[in-house]
């Protein structure tokens, strides 16, 4: 271990933090300042990457879960030879068109894994990876051949340990012995309002033996002992390991270091100067030529490494050949199409359990789709096929994961398998539930990552379960979010087009809203209805010539706007299913009018609130519930709070 050159790389490591934040006028200097040795030992020995091939299936990976820190690993991708975060980038922090952003981005430059910032989120997402990483190797890796071997690392703050999606996670990771999992926990007992103690005094080391996770402890500042200490945690494969690294909040800045000043804000022109003159940096934007050595030498080690692997697994390829073919497709980023179950017409079915019967065809077909329930299986219907297994420390080619009651962490932990990449991820719970994973379905949209949400349960006809269960805003907030697929069908035939449209939208995540109650199965106008539905929206029931009014209804209202065109005498109704609104929405007006023709009245039914529906239609004419719900049996509770097709056909006049 070359001690002299990774203390220059920690220096580099401070250097360029100091500058970019200062040019800024904003970042968080204070763990860049306070980690860099950590940073260094951990790209110039630790890490089993190569930046040449950033993309590399067996590298380890790297989650920077206090994300705010974002200068500590743009600085490390940059000196270690990432080509996507460039010097100018690094004096570009913070501004547009720099792949050096605010916080991390996944996409926006090779080796950032996972965008993080959110606390606590790069941590359960790491959970994801690693569990990802298992699911591989148990598939893959043959008593010749081991192509999946590979870690995965995340460092963490004590903000990322205080928010419940690390309990979350870190529970599940426990409890399931990821042993190829290592947590930095960067302990500096320093927050942006001050001293921890303020409001985190829990003894951490054994919270995290109770969670059944090894706990190791040493300094920030000793390489030797930061390399025995990874080791250590290599070597306990049953258990996934954290290490907390005692550590001073921007180390090197002498007036602000070890307080709460230097956690979130550039340290001004004088201490800027102060810190240089204590830290020998000679000037703007400083790399160590050490440094610079170091790492010149290292990548062609890094390439020989990869190269190494590439034998391997070309070997391996050889061997396995239908193997090789499974890996390709896994990795492909495409679904294959199934075998969708078929309905008649007037068959009464549960879109849970529809959903649940295109989900096991799917499955069959995709056997890289992985994911389960926050510990409603039955009730949201996902179970796999009994092939598929459970992945269990026992059975880590298992495809179902029993998640336990923990959504914010599943959600989070899908992202990861995701990330990882060999696999799709779907996760379930009640609709209701959606608020408790949001952030990280949030993530799922901004980083593109195809996640399924199963959303079951996704009205008012929960029925006795009451105000507390039944979804009133839910799919509103869901329609808001920029890049979240939502998919509200209507029927049976609709819920295995809507499974099958989530398998094929790759750039974001799908909602898919299913519902508790039976829905009739009903004829469709449209003899091409499994094509246009790929719009958002189709006709159900079409009239002759003009029609008097076009009503629009989602999910099990569709149903309910039949009955009521049925009882509405000679109104010429045109009844159109929306599965997705946005997606409707995005449509030429060509597509649109072709559905909704153009100046003709617009009438909408939704068991929720009416936000979003007024473009589409004046507020008299839309059907929607602006309360909360109320406990009893559905169809009496649908009386009450007026989402009846009488009411329906009140408004049709």
């Amino acid at each position: 271990m070359n001690i002299t050159a990774l203390e220059k790389i920690a220096l580099s490591v401070r250097a360029l933090s100091i500058d970019a934040i200062q040019k800024a006028n904003s970042g968080h200097p204070g763990l860049p300042l306070g980690a860099a040795e950590l940073g260094a030992i951990l790209y110039g020995e630790l890490l089993r990457h190569d930046p040449s091939d950033p993309a590399w299936a067996d590298r380890d990976r790297f989650i920077l879960s206090a994300g705010h820190g974002s200068m500590f690993l743009y600085s490390l991708l940059h000196l270690s030879g990432y080509k996507d975060i460039s010097l100018d980038d690094i004096k570009n922090f913070r501004q547009i068109g720099s792949s050096a952003a605010g916080h991390p981005e996944y996409g926006m430059a090779g080796g950032i894994e996972a965008t993080s910032g959110p606390l606590g989120q790069g941590l359960a997402m790491a959970v994801g990876f690693a569990v990802a990483q298992t699911m591989l190797a148990a598939r893959f890796n043959t008593a010749q051949h081991k192509i999946v071997d590979h870690y995965t690392y995340a460092l963490c703050g004590d903000g990322c340990l205080m928010e419940g999606v690390s309990a979350e996670a870190s529970s599940f990771a426990g409890h399931h012995g990821l042993g190829k999992l290592i947590v930095y926990y960067d302990s500096n007992k320093i927050t942006i309002d001050g001293s921890t103690d303020i409001a985190f005094t829990e003894d951490v080391a054994k919270r995290y033996e109770a969670y059944g996770w090894q706990v190791l402890r040493g300094s920030m500042y000793n390489f030797e002992e930061i390399a025995r200490l990874t080791s250590q945690a290599k070597a306990e494969t049953q258990k996934p390991s954290i290490i907390i690294l005692s550590s001073i909040i921007g180390k090197g800045s002498p007036n602000k270091q070890n307080t709460a000043d230097i956690h979130g804000a550039p340290l001004g022109p004088d201490e800027v100067a102060a810190a240089r003159a204590n830290l020998g940096i000679p000037g703007d934007f400083y790399i160590a030529p050490e440094a610079q050595d170091f790492f010149k030498a290292k990548q062609t080690e890094w390439k020989k490494i990869r190269a190494d692997w590439q034998s391997l697994f070309e070997a391996w390829s050889k061997e396995n050949p239908e193997k090789r073919k499974e890996w390709d497709e896994f990795h492909s980023g495409k679904a294959a199409p199934a075998n969708l179950p078929a309905y008649n017409e007037g068959d009464k079915i549960a879109t849970r359990t529809a959903g649940n019967k295109a989900l096991q065809a799917i499955t069959a077909v995709n056997r890289n789709l992985a994911g389960g329930s926050a510990d409603l299986k039955g009730p949201n219907a996902v179970g796999l096929p009994s092939d598929a297994g459970t992945w269990t420390k026992e059975n880590r080619a298992g495809r179902y994961i029993h998640f336990g009651i923990r959504e914010f962490a599943m959600a989070a932990i899908c992202n990861g398998i995701a990330l990882h990449g060999g696999f799709r991820s779907f996760c379930s719970t009640f609709m209701v539930f959606s608020d408790y994973l949001r952030p990280a379905l949030r993530l799922s949209a901004l980083m593109k990552q195809p996640v399924v949400y199963v959303l079951t349960h996704d009205s008012i006809f929960v029925g006795e379960d009451g105000p507390t269960h039944q979804p009133i805003e839910h799919l509103a907030s869901l329609r808001i979010m920029p890049g979240v697929h939502v998919l509200r069908p209507a029927d049976a035939e609709e819920t295995a087009e809507a499974w099958a449209m989530a398998m094929e939208y790759n750039q974001g995540p799908t909602a898919l809203a299913l519902s508790r109650q039976n829905l009739t199965v009903f004829p469709k106008a449209d003899p091409e209805w499994k094509n246009t539905i790929r719009t958002g929206a189709y006709v159900v029931k079409q009239t002759e010539g003009e029609p008097d009014a076009v009503i629009i209804a989602t999910g099990s209202e569709v149903g309910l706007a039949l009955e009521a065109a049925a009882k509405a005498g000679g109104k010429k109704l045109r009844i159109v299913s929306m599965i997705s609104r946005e997606l409707f929405e995005s449509q030429p007006a060509a597509i649109r009018d072709t559905i909704i023709p153009p100046g003709v009245r617009v009438i909408v039914c939704e068991a929720g609130v009416r936000s979003g529906w007024e473009r589409w239609a004046k507020v008299e004419d839309i059907l929607s519930i602006e309360r909360f719900g109320e406990s009893g049996p559905a169809a009496k509770a649908a009386e009450h709070l007026g989402m009846t097709s009488d009411a329906l056909v009140k408004i049709i006049g």
